[in-house]
């Protein structure tokens, strides 16, 4: 198995091992979760894990609100929303209206099983009084463009919105909610996944437990494995993709170009600042070209970065492979105008995997053969 062979099959394991389906059945079965009144399940992976609960319990009442093409293979019965994501659209409006009403209309002695995953911040919403679509569609293309990490873009998502922050579940008046969490998020902090779709509100009189089910250290505890498996020594693993993601190249592309044989694993959510008409592709897809910079030239190294929910930014790739051949004229440009999309792409360079099921944010393979 040549070099790219290898970070593939790394970052793949890695993603396999924090599927929403996996995750969400290995949950249920460990602690013997009592069979739901409803499911409610918004994120991207909110397909995946509404199957396994399901599957653990039979056609329970569901409502899945999930991004556009994610929620296929489903049951007739479940409620299906899928709306747009990065930037929400009527459809968000829709689906925020629909939790809120689902939860309201629970009785006392209900039971709730909430699946939460990322991506659930854009895909339902329902904007405070005085509030609209257009308002919440300017407020997130901002973010998305200013560089801000995700725990200060759902800072500001919360201040907007009637059903974030523990506001949503203050609607459900029954006597059990169980939350299970894909964090997509630094800390795995519940009150910034889905910008706090599944906290709890302050003053409540049901029972309530959280339990994050998969995280982007799980994955990367996986990759390693994988690493180990083919025969390749782990040189570094640690979530360091934190920062903007040119200086992440600048940062970490040296330590790769002089990497010894073995792997290095780098899992978190890089930062952009767009120009103000970016060309095609996301910030996985532009970190890949900003390190096939840094490792323009080098032999025997392969560099994979990839959304661990398959896609990124507005794009239908998860982001890129390169090596030290994929630098070349125009690459620069591409760069600077966020463009690398197509450059990759018209290298045969991209990263294309489809919806995974799951999302923990970012995770990088550097493999030297």
């Amino acid at each position: 198995m040549n070099g790219a062979k290898k970070a593939l099959a790394i970052w793949h394991a890695g993603v396999e091992a924090v599927g929403g389906y996996l995750a969400t059945m290995r949950a249920l079965k460990a602690d013997q979760t009592v069979k739901p009144d409803q499911i409610i399940a918004v994120g991207k992976a909110a397909g995946t894990m509404t199957q396994a609960a399901l599957d653990r319990f039979g056609p329970v009442p569901a409502l899945v609100v999930t991004k556009d093409g994610h929620g296929t293979g489903l049951a007739a019965h479940v409620h299906l929303i899928e709306a747009a994501h990065p930037v929400p659209d009527t459809r968000s409006l829709a689906g925020g209206q629909a939790l809120r009403e689902t939860l309201a209309a629970m009785p006392k002695g209900s039971n709730v099983l909430m699946l939460i995953s990322g991506g659930a911040s854009s895909l339902a919403e329902d904007p405070v009084a005085g509030r609209t679509l257009a308002d919440l569609q300017a407020l997130n293309r901002h973010l998305l463009a200013a560089g801000l990490d995700i725990v200060a873009m759902n800072r500001e998502r919360r201040k907007l919105s009637r059903i974030k922050g523990g506001r949503l579940l203050g609607h459900f008046h029954g006597a059990g909610v169980r939350v299970l969490a894909i964090s997509d998020v630094p800390g795995d902090d519940l009150a910034v996944i889905g910008s706090g779709l599944g906290s709890a509100p302050d003053h409540h009189d049901f029972t309530y437990r959280a339990q994050i089910i998969a995280s982007n250290a799980i994955a990367r505890d996986a990759a390693a494995a994988a690493a180990r498996a083919l025969g390749c020594p782990v040189l570094e693993c640690g979530e360091v993709l934190h920062d903007d993601l040119d200086a992440l190249a600048r940062h970490i592309g040296p330590r790769i170009r002089s990497m010894g044989p073995g792997v290095m694993i780098f899992g978190g959510e890089p930062t952009v600042v767009l120009p103000a008409n970016p060309g095609r592709g996301g910030r996985n897809q532009a970190l890949a070209l900003a390190l096939a910079r840094e490792i323009s030239g080098a032999e025997g190294l392969t560099v994979v970065v990839g959304g661990t929910d398959g896609s990124d930014g507005p794009t239908d790739a998860a982001g890129g492979v390169v090596d030290g051949t994929t630098w070349g004229p125009g690459a620069a440009e591409a760069l600077a105008t966020a463009d690398s999309g197509r450059y990759l792409d018209a290298r045969g360079a991209l990263l294309r995997t489809g919806p995974t099921g799951t999302n923990v944010m970012d995770l990088a393979v550097a493999v030297r053969a």
